[in-house]
């Protein structure tokens, strides 16, 4: 079940959608809030499609257009890089939007969630642009967030001066991190370096490689989109969510 959301922000109003279990699937029980970052194509069919299915496994599940800055944009879908246009505006929005725009943005999120009938700590969930936001919420908001996880995130362990490993220490919740068995914007040197963040910071942590796999292939839209894989990070993610924030 679906809501629409206008959400305040101390830049401005952010749109964004509310995901409840769908008739038998909430089944009494005390749910949990997620806040599901999306990746760099925005907020769309598909992501809405996977909101619903996380939320239908018990959870209360937000989906924010981070890119709200902008105004109307789109619609994009998973195929929308292979056109230059759309893939100049794309990186556009993804340049100017920072981490720590999407840090503050956090806040009203989680109050968002707060007016919900939800319970316990919040998780987070990112996919590809998003993967970063749910680590960095994670730190910025520990004592609320219980887990994070990035699917086929980029620059987890960059160089730039706000990449999420520089804030381990500050994390207390669970992290999950998928990996694309090749993708350009985590390579191996920065997966080493995240792994040695989270060890040193004593996170509770996962780091799966999914081999075979390409940077995408958790997303329906996309053309990378394998279903093996995808079903694969389901199973990885609800476990998860089910452990890390019982």
């Amino acid at each position: 079940m679906r809501r629409d959301l206008q959400i305040k922000t101390s830049d401005g109003t952010a749109k964004a959608a509310l995901f409840h279990p769908d008739g038998a699937a909430a089944g009494g029980k005390a749910l949990r809030g997620v806040i599901l970052y999306m990746d760099a194509m925005g907020p769309r069919a598909s992501l809405a499609g996977m909101a619903q299915r996380l939320a239908d496994s018990g959870h209360v599940v937000l989906l924010p257009d981070l890119f709200y800055r902008f105004g109307a944009y789109g619609p994009f879908t998973g195929a929308s890089f292979a056109d230059e246009t759309a893939r100049a505006r794309i990186m556009t929005m993804l340049r100017e939007t920072s981490q720590e725009m999407t840090r503050r943005d956090t806040a009203a999120f989680i109050d968002a969630l707060d007016a919900e009938t939800i319970a316990g700590p919040i998780g987070t969930v990112g996919y590809c642009m998003g993967g970063a936001r749910a680590l960095t919420a994670a730190a910025a908001y520990a004592d609320r967030i219980g887990a994070a996880a990035s699917v086929h995130g980029g620059n987890l362990a960059s160089e730039a001066a706000d990449s999420p490993h520089l804030l381990a220490d500050k994390i207390k919740g669970r992290v999950y991190v998928g990996v694309a068995g090749v993708d350009n914007s985590f390579p191996p040197e920065q997966s080493a370096r995240l792994a040695e963040a989270l060890r040193r910071a004593e996170v509770d942590h996962i780091i799966e490689s999914y081999v075979g796999m390409a940077h995408g292939w958790a997303v329906p839209d996309h053309s990378v989109y394998n279903e093996t894989g995808a079903e694969r990070h389901w199973k990885r993610l609800l476990t998860f969510f089910d452990e890390a924030l019982a």
